[in-house]
């Protein structure tokens, strides 16, 4: 008899669900069959039923958090069962054990993290009874009978446990030293929090703290435009002055006076420069780009993606969510036609049918084997569900996998773009551009959510004479970068790296995952929000002031850069390739560590913090105690006293009077910092903060305080300190 063994409960019960199957207490048997002709045991994990041990474990010495017990690297490491999945470990222990199973059949996810569950678990349990590999893309009673009648060998997937195996050592070794490292050493710089500290998530915190400097420090300076409107043998549109290809005008004088000088002023088209532009139809989805455009078309986060993904995988309906590939092999290409016609009888997408290309199995864009990685690209399967029984999220989610195949099937869009360059009195030249779409191609299944940068312009020859009707000049400020998006993030890890100075390591990052991998991106991004590295409003990504600390303090060490990240993965990857040993990998992880924590103690002498990263930091989840209470100044409705009551300034006399005189702490995205609190009681305003945000706009201003009706405002026109 066979035992075999999933990752999940679910997922049991679907290997279970195509025989004749009795339910027991944690496991399924199920009845002799023409696969299992002795029948067989079906049991499951519960995710990650086996964790490496605590450093206590090893030395109690190691319990106490001290930089003289740095480093903490074991010799031998250890695992053992988590203490509330250890009843279903007992249940798979019982069955390893049972006499009369003879053979266990690995049924994880085909991944490197299923790998290391499962084999985990059976070392924990001492079995040394054989073991064979179900390796299937999808859940459909297909695939789930296929899989079994073409079971792996144990040795094939050997080397992929080696890689998570030593993955998962690494980071351990890593994140328990420094974690503890930089935490104690802020905690003496005045910082008394726990500073987790990873090998992913650090460079992708980075990455985001880089970006929210970049808005903080930027100045917003402002620039004019002259927009003309024309009319030209009856055709209307606008165009702007140009100088030198520069629209940006930097004074209001001289945008006034251009703007004086057009008005009503002939015009004569002088040059008209079309374009036409092919767009092939967009890849497959693996799930970095899944996740990317969930988040940009409906607000879902990383994790809410896989999440409803791995619901639509486990009804059958979708394939293995977890690819990194946008490939798929010509097998599956040929299913695709079944799978098609399937769905070109469900109301949503029949209108997309007849499709113009029957076929893409001879397609290179598509189907392509050397890019196929563990997993084809997500595709839906042939197991179509009944979508009004599918939640609102599961419709969305399905409908994007859906589409992705039937504009694959679609021609390319073509687009024309023209540019037009008038001339208004001979003089000043104004340029205009504009898109027309030829043909719609696959843009008819995709509908585009991206803005329309150009309007459609008339039909316009060169020479043709007009007038001026109306000339206006427009303010505007210029903008700093853009926060990213949750979906951007997701984004920007896979591609970190990509672009570093180092060609040598540029060529090694092309060939791996970036930051994480597939299966683990959203759970960093999940844990960035759970640390308080980082709020998510409205979509977009703000690092906190406990972010910019930590990532201030680690500073140019490689824990935070590309380099390692590079270098780690190539190492990794070579591992699950058999050509890399995991003991020379742990070694060097040693030498790394060893001198993080050398050189941040020396580094830890030069840290310097200013005092608004300071006053904006709070540990934890509780009130900053140096922070709370402060006195910042008298209060403007009473006798009392303004402090900081840790999420807003408030009047110390609340208790005894009710006087509700408050001030934000955070207005229009800007942390008002006590410095300036002090500033506005003493002396009625601010300084001058720059990158306040209102509606994606930035601007500086003063804060000042209305004495009469105790309200704060802007002040404007003040002059930015240099």
């Amino acid at each position: 008899m066979k035992l075999i063994i999933a990752e999940k409960p679910d997922q049991g019960s679907t290997l279970a669900s195509i025989f004749k199957h009795k339910k027991q207490n944690g496991f399924i048997e199920i009845f002799p069959n023409d696969i299992f002709q002795q029948g067989a045991y079906v049991t499951w994990a519960i995710g990650h039923i086996c964790q490496l041990v605590a450093p206590e474990k090893y030395s109690s010495g190691w319990k106490k958090w001290s930089l003289d017990n740095l480093p903490i690297i074991p010799d031998q490491f250890e695992y053992e069962v988590t203490k509330d999945k250890a009843k279903q470990y007992q249940v798979i222990k019982q069955l390893v054990a049972n006499p009369a199973v003879t053979e266990i059949i690995h049924a994880g996810d085909a991944g490197r993290e299923g790998e290391l569950i499962i084999r985990n678990i059976l070392r924990l349990t001492k079995c040394r009874k054989p073991m064979k590999r179900l390796w299937i893309s999808s859940l459909t009673a297909n695939a789930i009978r296929e899989g079994f009648k073409k079971l792996l060998e144990e040795q094939d997937t050997r080397n992929l446990y080696f890689e998570a195996y030593t993955r998962a050592c690494a980071d351990w070794v890593v994140g328990m030293n420094a974690s503890r490292l930089y935490s104690l050493l802020l905690q003496k710089q005045g910082f008394s929090d726990v500073f987790s500290v990873g090998r992913v998530q650090t460079p992708t915190l980075a990455l985001i703290v880089k970006r929210e400097l970049e808005i903080e420090n930027f100045n917003s300076e402002p620039f004019w435009e002259v927009l003309a409107y024309f009319k030209i043998n009856g055709k209307k549109y606008r165009g702007k002055w140009q100088n030198d290809g520069e629209t940006h005008v930097k004074t209001k004088e001289l945008a006034e006076k251009v703007a004086a000088f057009c008005r009503e002023k002939p015009a004569e088209v002088s040059e008209v420069q079309s374009e036409r532009k092919e767009f092939l139809p967009p890849l497959l989805y693996n799930l970095s780009a899944l996740q990317a455009e969930a988040n940009k078309r409906f607000k879902f986060s990383p994790k809410k993606t896989l999440d409803i993904m791995q619901k639509l995988y486990q009804k059958g309906n979708v394939s293995y969510p977890r690819s990194d590939s946008r490939y798929v092999t010509k097998e599956e290409a040929h299913t695709f036609p079944d799978i098609l016609n399937k769905l070109s009888q469900m109301e949503d997408y029949a209108a997309y049918f007849p499709l113009p290309n029957q076929s893409i199995a001879d397609n290179k864009r598509y189907v392509n084997e050397k890019k196929v990685t563990d997993h084809y690209a997500i595709i839906p399967t042939e197991q179509i569900p009944n979508v009004e029984k599918l939640s609102p999220d599961e419709r969305k989610i399905y409908d994007l996998v859906v589409t992705s195949l039937i504009a694959a099937h679609y021609n390319k869009s073509i687009a024309e773009y023209t540019t037009v360059i008038t001339i208004v009195d001979g003089r000043a030249s104004f340029i205009s551009k504009g898109k027309v779409q030829i043909e719609e191609g696959w843009k008819r299944v995709i509908h585009s959510k991206e803005r329309e940068d150009e309007p459609a312009l008339p039909s316009l020859q060169k020479g043709e004479q007009g007038i001026t009707e109306k000339v206006e000049v427009k303010e505007s400020q210029t903008q700093p970068p853009k926060r990213y998006t949750e979906g951007q993030l997701i984004t920007l890890m896979k591609t970190a790296g990509r672009h570093i100075d180092d060609k040598e390591l540029e060529k090694i990052l092309s060939k791996t995952e970036g930051l994480g991998t597939e299966a683990t991106r959203a759970g960093i991004i999940t844990m960035l929000k759970d640390r308080l590295y980082i709020d998510v409003k409205k979509n977009l990504v703000y690092a906190t002031a406990k972010a910019k600390i930590l990532i201030e303090a680690i500073g140019p060490e490689i824990l935070a850069s590309p380099e390692m990240t590079a270098k780690w993965e190539q190492k990794l990857k070579e591992i699950s390739e058999g050509s890399a040993v995991p003991k020379q990998f742990m070694e060097q992880t040693r030498k790394m560590v060893i001198h993080l924590i050398s050189s941040s103690l020396e580094q830890a002498q030069k840290w310097s913090f200013s005092e608004e990263v300071r006053d904006q930091f709070t540990p934890g989840k509780q009130k900053n105690k140096r922070q709370a209470n402060t006195k910042l100044g008298p209060c403007k409705k009473c006798d009392g006293t303004i402090v900081d009551k840790g999420s807003f300034y408030g009047c110390s006399n609340y208790q005894k009077n009710k006087c509700d005189f408050t001030i934000s702490k955070k207005i229009l995205g800007k942390t008002i910092t006590q410095k300036n609190i002090k500033l506005l009681l003493s002396e009625g305003k601010t300084e001058v903060i720059e990158g306040f945000i209102n509606k994606e706009k930035t601007f500086n201003a003063r804060l000042c305080l209305d004495e009469k009706n105790r309200k704060i405002r802007f002040l404007f026109n003040e002059p930015v300190p240099k």
